[in-house]
């Protein structure tokens, strides 16, 4: 399985638990290649070249899948390149700040931005990321002026936040969700519509000042295109078996992961409108890479 993040970051985090669980499915081993770099598109690239047999997989995210085609003008592969094989989750993003940082809600960090433009800095795990968009997205809805602070992935950006290096980073709940609950960060504020489970009293950013605000991420399993259908249907009955078993289901949550199954023509239909909803934030908040 191919994954184009650094190890420990967040897409990494999920790519291994899920690996974990299909192993059991499908009777062999899964073998983890961290590729990182490019916002992902370098290991996604990497996953296109490979040979359709089955044998390699490769773990997409709404970045890698649909941002990237918007923000880098040669990301080294295309969206046909892929067979989307299953959806695994939709993941809330978490704004947070270090323990001692003097912010103790997303109104509070908002007002001193509005007050002295340009001067809080925002880590995302690099150009073009979820994390990157979410940043971007939130100088544009709430009209602030933020330093943007790319990192080679999820893990360096929230050392960085938590030592107080950069002020604070909107980033995938699954990873940050344990440094949470241990107290290492505090959690501003939530980018999904509603407040999630395993954070009950984080308010949404749409509640902390930003109407409207909403912001998710998602990861699925792809393939490269012309890899036989019987091996497709295999994968996708693996990923389907390990969402709907309820103890899996249960521990994902707790991070703030919803495991959410599509048959194989949803997924593909979902990656595609993706594509096009990805295209039109990039446009509104004015991001490229390149």
């Amino acid at each position: 399985m191919i994954v184009p993040f650094v190890a420990g970051g967040g897409g990494d985090t999920l790519a291994r638990l899920y690996a974990r669980e299909m192993e059991k499915q499908l009777r062999q081993p899964i073998i983890i290649d961290n590729r990182a770099g490019a916002g992902g598109n370098i290991g996604t690239a990497a996953g296109a070249r490979a040979a359709p047999d089955g044998q390699t997989v490769v773990f997409g995210t709404n970045g890698t899948m649909a941002t990237n085609h918007w923000l880098y003008k040669a990301v080294g592969y295309a969206p046909d390149d892929f067979e989307p094989v299953a959806r695994f989750s939709v993941i809330s993003m978490v704004m947070f700040v270090s323990p001692d940082s003097p912010f103790n809600s997303a109104q509070e960090l908002i007002g001193y931005a509005k007050k002295h433009p340009g001067e809080l800095t925002c880590a995302s795990a690099g150009n073009g990321t979820a994390s990157h968009m979410a940043c971007g997205l939130l100088q544009q809805m709430a009209k602030i002026d933020l330093t943007h602070v790319p990192y080679k992935g999820g893990a360096p950006a929230s050392t960085d936040v938590r030592s107080g290096r950069v002020s604070f980073m909107i980033d995938v709940a699954p990873y940050l969700v344990p440094l949470a609950k241990s107290k290492q960060i505090k959690v501003l504020a939530v980018s999904t519509p509603q407040r999630i489970p395993t954070l009950p009293d984080a308010p949404t950013l749409s509640e902390s000042g930003v109407p409207g605000y909403e912001l998710f991420a998602w990861d699925g399993l792809f393939v490269p295109k012309g890899t036989p259908p019987e091996r497709l249907d295999r994968l996708h009955q693996a990923v389907n078996a390990v969402l709907s078993d309820p103890a899996f289901e249960r521990s994902m949550e707790e991070r703030g992961s919803i495991n959410s199954p599509m048959s194989r023509r949803e997924f593909a239909d979902f990656v595609h409108k993706e594509y096009r909803r990805q295209g039109e934030i990039a446009k509104m908040i004015g991001v490229q890479v390149d």
